[in-house]
């Protein structure tokens, strides 16, 4: 069975930081992209990162670029997303989602395994 868990979420400051983890079981996604979700209460789910199978590609919606790093462990089958300089508006519940390809996208229908998700409360 296939699980992907999210860890790290919580609440912080408004200028805070926060380090997520999402470790996979069950199949190994060292061939899959991989990406982060998030969804704001009464708001659509979004794109926030998209990472690569190897991890050189990672593409970023426009609100997080140069406040998010999304990042990689294949050996551990663990995906990261770094947040630093967290805002109000980024509070939501953040997801990450793994594709069963090497195909990434900001479509949230790219992606087969969705993990549990995580809340981030960002306090003003």
């Amino acid at each position: 069975q296939v699980q992907l868990v999210e860890s790290g979420g919580g609440l912080v400051q408004a200028g805070g930081s926060l380090r997520l983890s999402c470790a996979a079981a069950g199949r190994a996604f060292s061939g899959s992209a991989m990406g982060w979700f998030r969804r704001a209460p009464e708001k659509e789910r979004e794109s926030v990162a998209y990472i690569s199978a190897s991890g050189r590609t990672i593409n970023y919606t426009e609100s997080v670029k140069g406040r998010f790093t999304a990042s990689r462990d294949n050996a551990k089958n663990t995906i990261f997303l770094q947040m630093n300089s967290l805002k109000p508006e980024d509070t939501a519940v953040y997801y990450c989602a793994a594709s069963a390809t090497t195909v990434y996208s900001t479509n949230s229908a790219n992606y087969l395994y969705w993990g549990q998700g995580t809340q981030v409360t960002v306090s003003s």
